[in-house]
């Protein structure tokens, strides 16, 4: 970049990007994969529940750690029905009569 113009403006540009907490950094990857990286890096760049459901599925791909156990329990106790107290009992009946 020879023009001073474009360097004051790419310094601009960078300064905000860093009060905004990002950063620049160089990645090596196949070329195939370039779009699939920059994809993800836009992802990640989103504030929000679905930018960290990516995180999270990302940094447990790379560790390569088993997922937590007890998500199933969680869900339910997150359900809407939670203190609904709703009745599931039902009259105890006897079997029907078989001819053996």
């Amino acid at each position: 970049m020879g023009n001073a113009a474009q360097k004051r403006a790419l310094q601009n540009y960078r300064a905000r990007l860093t009060q905004r907490g990002f950063i620049r950094f160089e990645v090596m990857a196949l070329e195939s994969d370039r779009e699939l990286i920059r994809a993800l890096a836009r992802r990640l760049a989103e504030e929000g529940p679905e930018a960290d459901e990516v995180r999270t599925a990302v940094k447990t791909a790379v560790a390569g750690e088993p997922p937590n156990a007890g998500r199933i329990l969680d869900a339910l106790r997150r359900s809407p029905l939670v203190g609904a107290d709703l009745d599931f009992s039902r009259p105890r009946q006897e079997g029907r009569k078989v001819d053996l």
